[in-house]
């Protein structure tokens, strides 16, 4: 299926230069001269990375079939992390690999939506952030006050962030998904 390039939309999956990818952002610019540009910041499925495809604001891009799944994650194992079809409840597993990151803020019973192309998994979509409980947390150095400060504190995952010296084991935070940093308490 091909539509025009001033039509594509964030999240769209598209075939371009010979690969396939998912449309992270777009800019239509419109230069003094000329037509006008669509700009579209494109993450390969191949390689996993980011980069940014110009198109003709009349040119027909092509936008492949995608189906998107909620999935509820299981349990993992050394090497691949299980999941659970809550309609069906077929499981399915994924490699480290694949997974990447995504498994230091995805516990047990969490839903996540899996990206599907062609019945092949190509990518994993996180919420922006995620609530996690502190396992473990140094405690932080009485009058050291300036500069905010903060301590390392292990989640419930496994993954470790800084976070200001108030907290302590057992509480509940918000932590970004993007770039794993304390947003504040749950």
């Amino acid at each position: 299926m091909a539509t025009v390039a001033t039509n594509l939309k964030r999240g769209q999956c598209i075939k371009y230069g010979g690969e396939s990818g998912i449309v992270l952002g777009l800019d239509h610019r419109t230069p003094g001269k000329g037509n006008a540009l669509i700009a579209a910041t494109i993450r390969s499925f191949a390689t996993g990375k980011t980069k940014t495809i110009r198109f003709a604001s009349s040119e027909k891009v092509d936008v492949v079939e995608t189906d998107r799944q909620k999935l509820e994650f299981s349990y993992g194992e050394p090497g691949m992390l299980h999941f659970m079809d809550m309609q069906t409840y077929e499981t399915t597993g994924f490699t480290d690999e694949f997974v990447g990151d995504a498994k230091n803020f995805i516990k047990e019973g969490q839903e996540i939506e899996v990206l599907f192309v062609a019945g092949s998994a190509v990518s994993i979509d996180l919420p922006s952030s995620v609530e996690l409980k502190v396992t473990d947390s140094s405690e932080g150095i009485k009058g050291d006050t300036a500069n905010n400060p903060t301590k390392p504190a292990t989640l419930e995952t496994g993954v470790t962030v800084q976070v200001p010296l108030f907290v302590k084991p057992g509480d509940i935070l918000k932590i970004s998904t993007e770039d794993c940093t304390y947003l504040g308490r749950a």
